[in-house]
């Protein structure tokens, strides 16, 4: 006996027999699990929740496979994304098809409607966040040199392809397109030819790195002018179209839509974004409210501009565009919604968008959209023309003229919504749609690898003039940059500057000065690009509310007061992400022209001398640092040797040893010592260490000018007080160890360089062995986590000749 209760079979195969109740359709969401009546393997699909499961996990499996074998060729992210969606499109395996009737023969149960949900609603949160990570005063920075490159690039394409619309318009096929929309499907193509998207800029600066030079400033500032003159035209082209074969009426009403939701983001969303700022207590978190809220207002402005005939992602760039960016409502927002935003919902909606392209139907049409495709490769070509002369014009080095021009013509998922919405209104064909598809993920693939290879961040940093301490003239000023990360930086910074100042005496009037920049580094957030804010009578006032901040200059004042005549002081602080940090550091270095860069180690000791942590993030910065900087640089590891201002109150004298082995390291870590020698309450030690064997001196250049460095020292500081120099003979690893060790508990500072030569000692063996390869062989020994003495140390890496 057949049982009452048994469940109902799924609505598929739907197509076999036609039998489709549509009413029931409506309510099959999700299937019955195990109990479900299997009639075919392929049943589970007649549900939309298992199809969309089935959808986004083909997706992502696909964006792995893909990811995996480009990333070896150096390909972004996003031409896996769309390669994916590629695979799954017509004529390979056909998602779209295959899910299309899954739920019902009925079209508005189509079983694609719920993916492409999930995908414009993440290219609606993306474009959100880019707006909202663009520094608005970077984008629109004023002068002459973006407005004219923006203008140029956009006006001369705009023209010249306008002025090729027309040719052979007659010998156009009527079966591929009529003659009428063949001149609207040029249009088209030249129009999102001549645009350059900020948001796509934007994401495109982020990726490579580069949002914090001048070059990626002036790439977006470039792209937010090429930007607003394209969205003046859309929606004068949108309004002229609309007026001309839709209704005069229907355009009149968009336009006034468009204009009154312009007025609402200027005059409502911005001022009440700005109060949340204003309102939220320093170091307090933003409220749950007003974030999810934010969301809400993106999203129902990307709904406004869709009925009313404009592209979806508008509304949520100009609603991103109005909103803060930075602490603590554009931090939140990322912080939020950033990571899920960018690894699910981006690579959905990039495939999904892809998944229209039909590489065989572009085979299949290429004589009717030949001309189409010549269209496209001809505004290329006009376009970085356009952009690549106003940048000579205007001076800019031909290799960065060559990367602006080369970014100008970038593509990305904006152009892919408006080739979208162009299909959907019938402007553009389906083939011309696929190889414009195709077009973009060439472009997004090519265009980032040419940029790498062209742009270099070391190249600004090539020593054509020596910055460092060893080639200082004398009475020259010593120009030191130092960095700070925490407030546990402080004291340790401090107290180092304090031995290398010295109070002014009659015997010394003409003593030079020196000269700090206190750069103070946090972790940005929430923007795409760092900005540098200088701390001075004029700053806001509420930055100086940051604690942080107040103690940083009150100390630094209160060092600049204890040295007054010798010492001056300027501080900054730098907004900057983890990547770049290093950039911010080495562009203000060679503003300031400084010698020599110190930052802290990364290494935490507690107030008796123990190890508690490594701060990782701070060591990868200095290994970029160390590998980039344009002047001598020094890594500080502190561990709590009392200051010289503690020691003048009961007279006592600092203990600095220098650990010389040899090289252009170590020459620049003496020079760092002799400047200190000139302070009267340091006591300087030099021990050299010297192996058994004698290298060849005729052939040893290094050598020769060590011993050169050496007997200067000696004959100058011969007869001086708190100086000596001995030497010492050690062969090997373990003789060196030990010798650092014993040579550690005399000293409150030892000072070493980071490389030495590699014929003076064998210490291949510790090499192997080193927690914190930034500091070398020596510099590693003293700040090991065994070592019980609590000696610091300061090691030194002389300025690099980048090539």
């Amino acid at each position: 006996m057949a049982d009452s209760r048994a469940l109902p079979p799924a609505p598929w195969p739907p197509l076999r027999n036609a039998q489709v109740c549509y009413g029931a359709a409506s309510s099959n969401i999700s299937s019955y699990g195990i109990l479900e009546n299997y009639e075919t393997s392929s049943v589970i699909f007649g549900y939309a929740l298992p199809l969309l499961e089935m959808q986004l996990l083909l997706i992502f499996v696909l964006i792995f496979l893909c990811h995996m074998f480009l990333r070896h060729i150096g390909m972004p992210q996003v031409v896996s994304y769309m390669l994916a969606g590629l695979l799954l499109g017509p004529h390979l395996i056909d998602l779209i098809g295959f899910s299309s009737d899954r739920l019902s023969l009925d079209a508005a149960l189509d079983g694609n409607i719920a993916l492409e949900g999930v995908a414009k609603f993440g290219l609606i949160m993306f474009t959100f966040l880019m707006g909202v990570k663009t520094n608005k005063k970077a984008a629109f920075q004023t002068g002459i040199r973006p407005v004219a490159i923006a203008v140029s690039s956009f006006v001369v394409t705009m023209a010249a392809g306008l002025a090729f619309r027309s040719f052979r318009i007659d010998k156009a096929d009527p079966l591929y397109m009529p003659l009428k929309l063949a001149p609207t499907e040029r249009t088209v193509i030249v129009s999102v030819q001549a645009l350059t998207l900020l948001p796509v800029v934007t994401h495109l600066v982020h990726e490579l790195k580069i949002s914090n030079s001048e070059l990626g400033r002036l790439a977006i500032s470039i792209a937010a002018f090429n930007d607003l003159m394209g969205f003046i035209t859309l929606v004068c082209v949108s309004y002229v179209g609309t007026y001309r074969y839709v209704s005069p009426g229907l355009a009149n009403r968009d336009a006034v839509a468009i204009i009154i939701l312009v007025l609402v983001i200027v005059f409502i969303i911005k001022p009440t974004a700005q109060r949340i700022v204003d309102t939220t207590p320093e170091g307090k978190p933003v409220r749950k409210l007003y974030l999810y809220g934010t969301i809400m207002t993106a999203i129902a402005a990307s709904v406004y501009t869709t009925f009313f005939n404009q592209i979806y992602v508008l509304g949520a760039l100009l609603v991103g565009m109005a909103i803060p960016d930075g602490p603590p409502l554009g931090s939140a927002l990322e912080a939020q919604f950033e990571s899920l935003v960018t690894n699910i919902f981006f690579p959905i909606s990039l495939a999904v968008l892809t998944m229209q392209g039909d590489i065989v139907r572009v085979f299949y049409a290429f004589g009717d959209i030949s001309l189409n495709i010549f269209l496209v490769g001809f505004t290329f070509a006009v376009k970085w023309a356009a952009s690549f002369v106003p940048c000579l014009i205007f001076k800019i080095p031909t290799r960065e003229s060559i990367i602006v021009a080369t970014i100008m013509n970038y593509k990305g998922f904006v152009d892919l919504c408006l080739f979208e919405e162009a299909v959907k209104k019938w402007n553009l064909s389906q083939a011309t749609n696929s190889f414009l598809i195709f077009y973009v993920l060439l472009n997004a693939g090519i265009l980032p690898t040419i940029v790498k290879a062209l742009y270099d961040p070391k190249r600004k940093y090539i020593g054509y003039v020596k910055r460092d301490i060893m080639h200082l003239k004398p009475n020259s000023d010593l120009k030191v940059l130092t960095c700070l990360h925490k407030p546990d930086n402080i004291s340790g910074v401090i107290s180092l500057l304090q031995l290398l100042s010295s109070p002014l005496n009659n015997d010394r009037k003409d003593r030079a000065v020196i000269a700090v920049t206190a750069l103070h580094l946090v972790k940005l957030t929430g923007r795409a690009f760092p900005f540098l804010v200088p701390h001075d009578k004029r700053s806001k006032s509420r930055l100086l509310q940051n604690s942080y901040i107040q103690t940083m200059m009150l100390a630094f004042t209160e060092f600049q007061q204890e040295n007054l005549g010798t010492t001056t002081v300027s501080s900054f602080t730098a907004y900057s992400l983890e990547d770049l940090m290093d950039q911010d550091i080495c562009n203000l270095a060679l503003d300031h022209l400084s010698s020599m860069i110190i930052i802290p180690s990364g290494r935490k000791w507690s107030p008796d001398g123990l190890y508690e942590s490594d701060d990782t993030v701070i060591r990868r910065v200095n290994a970029r640092l160390l590998d980039r900087a344009p002047c001598s640089i020094a890594v500080l590891n502190d561990r709590g040797y009392r200051s010289l201002k503690n020691r003048k109150r009961s007279n006592g004298i600092v203990n600095v040893g220098v650990i010389f082995i040899g090289g252009k390291d170590d020459r620049e870590a003496l020079s760092l010592a002799k400047w200190m020698r000139q302070n009267p309450r340091v006591c300087l030690t030099v021990i050299r260490f010297m192996s058994g064997q004698e290298p060849d001196k005729s052939k040893n250049w290094d050598h020769l000018v060590d011993n050169e460095v050496l007997n200067d020292l000696k004959d100058t500081y011969s007869t001086a007080e708190n100086f000596s120099y001995t030497e010492k003979i050690v062969n090997g690893g373990p003789a060196v160890a030990t010798n650092v060790r014993l040579a550690a508990e005399e000293f409150d500072l030892m000072i070493v360089g980071r490389e030495h030569d590699e014929d003076t000692l064998n210490f291949k063996g510790l090499v192997e062995w080193m927690e914190l390869p930034e500091l070398g062989v020596i510099g590693d020994l003293l700040a090991s986590k065994d070592l019980i003495a609590r000696v610091s140390v300061l090691v030194v890496q002389q300025q690099q000749q980048h090539q």
